[in-house]
């Protein structure tokens, strides 16, 4: 295994995470990397199962995790490759985070979402069967995963699944799996623990995807372009990634040390009520630390995507006390700042280890 370049100083090792044997499914995206890259920094000896990165450049390749992880490339669709990973492994803890994760992308390959989204959940979890040992298992949905009604009030976990469009409906179709899977083979007494997180629509420095709206920003303000916003008055309940992965950890670590079955549930990671913000405000926000100019986009017959969301975060806070630190300008600012930064030569590595610190410091 790598080590971190010399300029780089490593967060104070936890306690918990120290030795422990992480699997990541899904570390070569952006959520992943971030994810694999604090692990490691915490101490973790983590191990990742993923696609290779689907952008260049990606987070994966700049933070060079490929030399601190041990790093696998493998189909989540594979149902014998992720057995024989999981037997081998043999994970303390597992983040299921492999997914296709975008929304109009599921409309152009439909039956690519559902084969990775339902029947890779479905794979993982039948592969969890051949763990004996105490294993705390997180599978990553999203929040779109409710019947959304398009009405002001925020989701609960309680409320009902559904999804007008292929992605969504395959999210709830993989909580459906989970839930499914944790009555009929992992019982009351079971080694395996599992809880299912919905985040909100996540920014942070490093993503590079297609169709989300700061990479899509940040590719024309480093091109002097205007920006192009598809659906201005579009509410959404935006967060930095940092917010939900420490989320995801923390609930990771309960599920571990705790055989309480409320802990074995849904949860919702978002922000505080205050900071449901519209994508117009969003751009205006990372504006101000870029500075350039937007414009409307026009499209004819374009998919639909929702125009209100917003999730309740009550469960989250009284059952695993996580709550947000950082409002929506907060997370806008950090966020175009990494940006920034890296088009003006930062090191990436040194730019997410900065963000860490200031975050777990908070």
């Amino acid at each position: 295994m790598g080590k971190q370049e010399s300029t780089m100083e490593n967060l104070e090792i936890n306690s918990f995470w120290s030795g422990m044997r992480v699997l990541v499914t899904g570390h070569t995206g952006f959520k992943g990397s971030w994810l694999s890259f604090w692990l490691h920094q915490l101490g973790a000896e983590v191990f990742g199962v993923a696609l290779e990165p689907e952008t260049n450049p990606s987070l994966f390749g700049q933070l060079h995790l490929e030399k601190n992880i041990h790093h696998f490339i493998g189909d989540i669709r594979d149902e014998i490759l992720i057995r024989q990973k999981i037997i081998t492994i043999q994970p303390d803890i597992v983040f299921h985070l492999a997914a296709q994760p975008l929304v109009r992308r599921s409309y152009r390959e439909p039956l690519l979402t559902w084969q990775t989204n339902v029947m890779g959940t479905a794979n993982l979890l039948n592969a969890l069967v051949e763990i004996k040992s105490t294993c705390a298992v997180v599978i990553v949905t999203t929040d779109k995963v409710y019947e959304n009604r398009e009405w002001i009030y925020p989701y609960r976990e309680c409320d009902r699944l559904g999804g007008l469009d292929p992605y969504s409906s395959s999210k709830a179709s993989a909580e459906i799996a989970v839930s499914s899977w944790r009555s009929s083979f992992f019982s009351i007494d079971s080694t395996v623990r599992i809880a299912t997180a919905r985040a909100g629509n996540v920014i942070g420095g490093g993503d590079w995807s297609e169709d989300r709206i700061i990479p899509d920003l940040v590719r024309a303000l480093s091109n002097n372009k205007p920006v192009l916003v598809r659906n201005p008055q579009s509410v959404r309940p935006w967060q930095h990634v940092l917010e939900p992965l420490k989320g995801y950890m923390r609930l990771a670590q309960i599920l571990y040390e705790s055989e309480n079955l409320q802990f074995q549930s849904a949860f919702n990671f978002g922000p505080e009520a205050k900071d449901f913000r519209c994508v117009q405000e969003l751009v205006e926000n990372a504006l101000k630390v870029w500075p350039g100019s937007w414009v409307q986009s026009t499209q004819v017959q374009a998919p639909h995507e929702a125009g209100l969301l917003s999730l309740a975060i009550d469960k989250v806070r009284s059952v695993i006390s996580w709550q947000p630190k950082w409002n929506f300008e907060e997370s806008v600012l950090h966020t175009l700042e990494w940006y920034k930064l890296y088009y003006q030569g930062a090191n990436p590595q040194e730019l997410c280890l900065v963000q860490l610190k200031l975050y777990s410091e908070r």
